[in-house]
């Protein structure tokens, strides 16, 4: 979204390894490596801050280097964002109305809510919500027009990001769940789908992807070019 991330600072940095000064293939590849390996391992997708969290509270990277230290106090069944939800410790964003206009908030999915500061940062900290207060859980407070702002900004990002892989060609060789969520970027729907559609939700998880036609038909090529890398070598 910024441009905070590097990409010229060697292998196994942010960003490094997927971008232009790297890679010449089209990163609709990587995309799919990664969905489909998140996807049939389970792993639920978390992000962090890094620079600032709203206008006014600045934390650079102190909440990347926090995060770990929370996670490995977090056990094993409580990492299932399935028991988050369903424990109110994350909290779906919805849209809202700021000063007379519809801001498309939800976006945003979901974010951790008060109650998931007191049970998982009180295993850190001693007085948790000194460093988690309510302006940085919920940035509107902070300043109502500049996160309007920022919603803003997300949106056209990802209508320009998804209208670029729409344009080279890169939508048409991901994986359906991606096809769909790119045009649904660049154009607000896909074959009758929205973001917040359970059928297009659907799409993204495990028992979904591994019982598709096209993760086996993945599968069948993977295999069948990997039999003929070893016969080169033999």
């Amino acid at each position: 979204m910024t441009g905070k991330s590097p990409s010229t600072t060697g292998a196994g940095s942010e960003g490094a390894l997927t971008k232009g000064p790297f890679n010449m293939l089209n990163m609709i590849h990587d995309l799919n490596n990664a969905l489909v390996s998140y996807a049939i391992s389970g792993y639920d997708v978390w992000i962090t801050s890094a620079g600032v969290i709203g206008p006014l509270k600045k934390v650079e990277h102190d909440i990347s280097l926090l995060v770990p230290e929370v996670w490995s106090r977090v056990r094993e069944e409580e990492k299932s964002s399935k028991y988050l939800i369903e424990n109110g410790y994350l909290e779906k964003m919805g849209d809202m109305d700021i000063n007379g206009k519809t801001v498309p908030i939800g976006v945003l999915g979901y974010r951790i809510a008060e109650a998931f500061v007191k049970q998982f940062f009180g295993r850190v900290f001693s007085n948790q919500s000194s460093v988690f207060d309510e302006d940085m859980l919920k940035p509107k407070l902070q300043d109502p027009k500049i996160f309007a702002d920022g919603i803003e900004t997300i949106t056209v990002t990802n209508q320009r990001v998804g209208n670029n892989y729409l344009k080279d060609g890169g939508a048409d060789m991901a994986v359906p769940p991606l096809k769909a969520l790119l045009h649904i970027m660049a154009k607000g729907e896909y074959e009758g789908m929205t973001l917040n559609d359970p059928k297009f939700r659907a799409m993204f998880t495990r028992d979904a992807v591994i019982n598709s036609d096209w993760y086996k038909a993945r599968l069948k090529e993977y295999q069948k070019q990997e039999l003929l890398r070893l016969e080169r070598g033999l």
